[in-house]
């Protein structure tokens, strides 16, 4: 990954609607950093009402999923907009616009190891100030941006013994956060794959548009860099395979008023 050749979205927006012209967007959003603003807390991370409107404007014209690392139902109760896909905990749960539920069976068959791996970790990071160890279902998230830099050590250990306890788990990471998945070949990337086969995908026809903040996100850029483009929401460049960056959430709103104005 590279930050050279990294583009403007709003410096290139002739490139941009040179290869939207004539095709239907599929448009993938993340959540957390993307369409709100990262704050201190998980469930302080509300969907903006303007926010929202944008989103239901956008996803009334274009096929549009929302992808992210935490429980569904988490962020479905937050977005509140029916007729779109939600990828949650990392795209180990999928529900379609209908409201049918995709279960990733592997990850299913690993949730005792789950829910048992975070509870340990709870107990063992429960006085250390600012960690927070949340149960995402099928992923376990230990945040610690409000942890102190002379605590951080015992994070990284705590993260890291369960690790050793429990083989069939990974850690990635993301801002402020290590995330503790099932060790399976899944990540966004592969539950983009998934959306795109169920839309039917046809490179003739459409072209898939990816908006993201995080480390996670990368797996979906990988994906779609060779049929469609991604783009880094991002307050400076930084090693991506994202095609073009943006600032920050109002520059997010910005994007898809742009994407939604003549496509349907």
């Amino acid at each position: 990954m590279s930050s050279r050749g990294l583009k403007s979205f709003f410096d290139h927006l002739d490139e941009v609607q040179q290869r939207i012209d004539n095709k239907k967007i599929l448009l993938f959003l993340d959540y957390d950093g993307t369409l709100t603003p990262i704050v201190d807390k998980p469930d302080l991370a509300v969907i903006s009402d303007e926010m929202r409107q944008a989103v239901r404007e956008t996803a009334g014209k274009i096929k549009t999923s929302i992808v992210f690392g935490r429980a569904t139902d988490d962020v479905r109760g937050k977005v509140k907009i029916d007729g779109i896909f939600y990828a949650g905990s990392h795209g180990f749960e999928i529900v379609d616009p209908e409201g049918n539920v995709t279960i990733n069976e592997e990850a299913k068959r690993i949730r005792p190891v789950i829910d048992q791996a975070q509870k340990e970790l709870a107990e063992k990071l429960k006085d250390v100030p600012g960690a927070l160890v949340e149960h995402v279902k099928y992923t376990i998230s230990t945040h610690y941006r409000l942890v102190s830099e002379d605590n951080f050590p015992k994070i990284t250990e705590a993260v890291e013994n369960t690790l050793k306890k429990y083989p069939q788990l990974r850690k990635t990471s993301g801002k402020k956060v290590f995330e503790i998945r099932p060790k399976i070949d899944w990540d966004k990337g592969r539950a983009v794959e998934w959306i795109l086969k169920v839309l039917n995908y046809d490179p003739t026809v459409h072209v898939p548009v990816y908006i993201g903040d995080d480390t996670t996100d990368e797996d979906a850029f990988h994906v779609l860099k060779e049929k469609g483009f991604g783009i880094l929401v991002a307050a400076a460049p930084r090693p991506t395979e994202a095609e073009y960056i943006i600032q920050d959430t109002p520059e997010v709103k910005k994007v898809l008023d742009i994407l939604s104005s003549d496509h349907s």
